[in-house]
This record gives structure tokens, C-alpha cells and sequence, in this order.
């Protein structure tokens, strides 16, 4: 059994997120929320969590006082990214809320090692000493030995590798020494950018598109002390399926196998079905289109399902509407909940 790595994360003591902050930005911003989402099947008014949509697949997660970024992108409509050898793409949309203008963050999960999700802004802005939760070859990417500064908090998780993120502020909703203490697991799971094939051998070789990760957030408590090694199992109170940028391949059939049939109350999934090198001339497409995220629902049976990553650039080929239409087909829609930037989506943790 693989061990399970720990990260301790005070919100009452975090790091600045930028490298010229003196401080976090804890009370001088807030996320600047348009419009409150719960439960498609109704809302009891008790939520405690929430997910808030920042644009493509930059998120920020938050439960409990302690906040995570996904995949920051924090470009405007105009901006170009690069996304291989002879490969650009062209941001549409501005985001929800600028990088600097983020309230204080406690760690980044990166998908993959690409422009539209760790874009040159974040990664020459953000402080050298900051948490990054990635993948093993993002991980090589920032910290290697050819960068001038590289990043010194890179944790690297390999597909169904985990790490619990231990929220050690000490308050009266969790007071008692190591008793019901509130902890995020993290777990990387399977993803493929290049479908397999000679396109994927081609890759191999060249290296042109970059391993990715998705990845299982639970939310919950442990009743044991953090001691390393896999002390600290989670009692788990919610589930949250991040798909990352990946087509629909064999390798995610192993995700409900590895859940044993716990259920999964979130999904959000990467669609918007990106073509290399571009829409008008589409050679490969490298994420989910509508038809290969209804697969996904499928297979993963989340009770709801939020839809990301679609239209912020360029190179996307299958629009939300083409998703919206198949999931109103197959009888999905009531369990599907779609989120402009700057809307959040907020719900219960069990067991709070």
C-alpha cells in the first residue's frame, strides 16, 4: 500500500501567494461572487463549502477557512498562450478576478505543466515558497536545476498517490487535541491529453503535450493523529471529481474501481473538446467534447456535475451548448449545474 504524505496548512498563518506580498491578502479582497449555485435537487441552507469559477479551469475551492486554486490562468481576452512546438491559442474571456486581487489562497493543485493552466503572469508572480499539489513532471518543471528561481513546495502526486491536507487552526468548531480533525485528501487520478495510439507514441517522443493529472478532493475529518506514513485516514464527508484536461480513455475506468463504489457528489469536468492546432484545422483534439463528457457522467455517476474549461480559448471545438444539448437527450440535466465566472456553487459537507 502506498503511503500517504501529509501537508499541515494554518489558515490562520499562510504564505503570502505573490512574491511581493508582505502578507496574505486575507482581508483586503474578497471573491467577488455575481450569483450563489446549491444543489439542483434543493438547498437545506446549511452549506459550508463552496467552488468558485474563475475562468477556464481556474477554481478556487474553500471549506472550512482554507482555500485551494486549481489550475491558475490568469490571462485577459487578447493574450496568446503557447501550447506546443507551433501551437498558440488566444484567450477570449477575462477572468472573474485577478491574480493579485485573490483573497489569501493555502495551496495550488496543477493539473499538468501548460500555458492556459499555469500561465507566465502566475508562474513569474507567484512566491517561490508557495504549496503546489502537481504531477510528477510539472513538479520537474518547477524546480528543475535550469531555472534561475525555482519552486521550493512542489508535491507530486502519481496517479492514485495521495496527500491529506491537515487544516491545523486550532478553534472551538475542532478544539481537543487530535480528535475530529478537519482534513482534505488529495489524490491524483488517470488522465490522457494525446488519444493512444501513433499520435501518443509520436508524443512520447517529442514531448510536445504534457502529462496530466486529474484529481479526487475529499473533504472530511480524521480521528487519528498526522504521525506520517498512512496515519490520518479520512472519514470522507464529501467528494469532489476534478476530471483535468483529458480525453475519454480506458485508464479513467479504473477511478470507480479504485472508489469501490463510494459516490462521488462533484464532478467537475474539462470539456470544450481543444483541437491542435486549431478548430479550422482540427488534427488532434486533446480534451473531452460534449459527447465524450456525457461518457464521463456515465462512468462516474456524480450527483452533480459542473461543467468547466470550454470556451476561454480559441482552440475550443465543441461549445457548452453542444454538452447542454446531450445531457438534456440522455435525461441528465437535472443534476448538471453550469456556472459563469465569477459564480460559485456551495454545498454541504457531511459529518459538519
Amino acid at each position: 500500500m502506498t503511503s500517504i504524505r501529509h501537508l499541515h496548512l494554518d489558515p490562520l498563518k499562510r504564505q503570502p501567494l505573490l512574491k511581493d506580498q508582505v502578507a496574505p491578502n486575507e482581508d483586503t479582497s474578497k471573491l467577488p461572487v455575481k450569483k450563489v449555485h446549491t444543489d439542483p435537487q434543493g438547498s437545506k441552507g446549511n452549506e459550508d463549502a463552496s467552488i468558485y469559477v474563475i475562468g477556464t479551469a481556474t477554481t478556487v475551492i474553500e471549506w472550512r477557512g482554507l482555500r485551494i486554486l486549481t489550475d491558475p490562468n490568469f490571462l485577459h481576452a487578447g493574450d496568446h498562450v503557447h501550447l506546443g512546438p507551433g501551437v498558440t491559442a488566444q484567450r477570449k474571456t477575462d477572468p472573474a478576478v485577478d491574480l493579485h486581487e485573490l483573497p489569501a489562497i493555502d495551496c495550488i493543485l496543477l493539473s499538468h505543466y501548460h500555458e492556459d493552466h499555469f500561465d507566465r503572469l502566475v508562474e513569474n508572480s507567484l512566491n517561490r515558497s508557495f504549496n503546489i499539489i502537481t504531477t510528477p513532471h510539472a513538479k520537474e518543471c518547477l524546480t528543475g536545476g535550469t531555472k534561475a528561481d525555482p519552486f521550493q513546495s512542489v508535491h507530486d502526486l502519481g496517479f492514485f498517490e495521495s496527500i491529506m491536507l491537515h487544516i491545523d487552526r486550532k478553534d472551538p468548531s475542532h478544539a481537543g487535541g487530535y480528535g475530529k480533525m478537519p482534513v482534505i485528501k488529495v489524490t491524483g487520478t488517470p488522465g490522457k491529453h494525446v488519444p493512444p495510439g501513433p499520435l501518443a507514441a509520436a508524443n512520447d517522443l517529442l514531448k510536445a503535450v504534457p502529462p496530466t493529472n486529474g484529481w479526487l478532493v475529499e473533504l472530511g475529518h480524521s480521528f487519528a493523529a498526522p504521525t506520517g506514513g498512512d496515519a490520518g485516514s479520512i472519514d470522507t464527508g464529501y467528494r469532489i471529481y476534478i476530471s483535468g484536461d483529458t480525453l475519454f480513455v480506458d485508464e479513467l475506468k479504473e477511478i470507480p474501481k479504485w472508489l469501490k463504489n463510494e459516490k462521488v457528489d462533484l464532478m467537475l469536468v474539462h470539456l470544450g473538446g481543444t483541437t491542435i492546432p486549431s478548430p479550422s484545422l482540427p488534427l488532434v483534439m486533446v480534451t473531452m467534447d460534449a459527447q465524450q463528457g456525457l461518457k464521463l457522467m456515465h462512468l462516474i455517476n456524480p450527483e452533480v456535475t459542473i461543467p468547466i474549461h470550454y470556451d476561454d480559448y480559441n482552440v475550443f471545438l465543441s461549445p457548452l451548448s453542444d454538452f447542454k444539448e446531450k445531457v438534456e437527450e440522455d435525461g441528465w440535466s437535472k443534476g448538471v449545474v453550469y456556472l459563469d465566472r465569477g459564480e460559485q456553487y456551495q454545498f454541504k459537507v457531511r459529518g459538519t
